[in-house]
């Protein structure tokens, strides 16, 4: 008969928890969830708390708390940025998601200024509409360059990496970031200038041309040519899923260079499932091969 001091009360709870992080990204991401299943058992837990966390501010500011009556959303997310800075220091949440988060943060050492800089930008699509290039890269470097930032902490939690190396990983996971939500404002180009009247893109209030469209593409496959240099510097526990979340993007790249901008305003570019399986594997054979990678 356990105790009330039980230490395995505590344990089921936190394996509760997780479980239901682990389920916001399977019913938001296709493709961040499939790649999150080559981590090693503990990095794929922590990136898949820190993902949920993510994904609640983003409901928050997109038009479902709005759906569901709040009245307040600037209100409910300076709430929500207060719970989750504040939520490493306390060891019980009773939201299973918050609690998730916060043992992700002690155990990779999330640093506040990244969390901070992730809602300021989160509050920016509630006051902000259209971006000159400052405005656009500052916005990015908050909501996408510092959860790769925050994802480098749980890659590396535990190992000691050199200075040099530690600044090349953290270009790299900033590429990277900016690199997904640039293509992403890309893919959803349609549902940001339509329904939440949003243009991140400076000169795109109106209308997306293909020579906008172009240097965008240009400017993505630039961030992840960045990203890709060091990613045979990663632990190979992270560097699999890594390396297939780059794949997928480029490949999302690609299919979007494809097309015109008047179709890319008018339907949502994604990659098939075949494809996907195909450069999942591809990934899980490179990996290990990588030039330079270590263990």
């Amino acid at each position: 008969m356990p105790t009330v001091d039980d230490p395995s009360f505590l344990s089921r709870y936190d394996r509760m928890a997780d479980r239901a992080a682990a389920g916001v990204i399977s019913t938001y991401s296709t493709s961040f969830g499939l790649s999150t299943n080559l981590l090693a058992p503990g990095m794929r837990r922590d990136i898949r708390n820190l993902y949920a966390m993510v994904r609640i501010a983003d409901e928050i500011v997109d038009g479902t708390a709005a759906v569901a009556g709040v009245a307040g959303v600037g209100t409910l997310l300076d709430a929500y940025e207060a719970q989750v800075r504040a939520a490493p220091l306390t060891r019980f949440h009773t939201d299973p998601v918050l609690h998730a988060y916060a043992n992700s943060a002690r155990r990779c050492h999330f640093r506040d200024e990244h969390v901070e800089a992730f809602f300021r930008s989160m509050r920016r699509d509630l006051e902000q509409s259209t971006y000159d290039a400052d405005a656009l890269e500052d916005y990015i470097y908050g909501s996408a360059e510092v959860i790769g930032l925050l994802c480098l902490s749980v890659f590396l939690s535990g190992r000691e990496v050199g200075e040099t190396a530690y600044g090349e990983l953290e270009d790299g996971a900033r590429s990277l970031g900016a690199a997904f939500q640039k293509i992403n404002f890309l893919r959803d180009f349609a549902e940001d200038t339509g329904t939440l009247g949003r243009a991140y893109f400076p000169g795109t209030e109106e209308e997306l041309d293909d020579r906008t469209k172009d240097a965008i593409i240009a400017d993505v496959r630039q961030d992840l040519e960045s990203a890709a240099r060091v990613i045979p510097a990663l632990p190979l526990s992270a560097r699999t899923g890594v390396l297939a979340a780059a794949s997928l993007f480029a490949e999302l790249t690609k299919r979007l260079d494809a097309i015109s901008a008047v179709e890319l305003t008018r339907r949502r570019v994604s990659v098939p499932a075949p494809r996907k399986t195909i450069l999942i594997a591809r990934a899980v054979a490179t990996a290990p091969r990588l030039k330079g990678s270590r263990s």
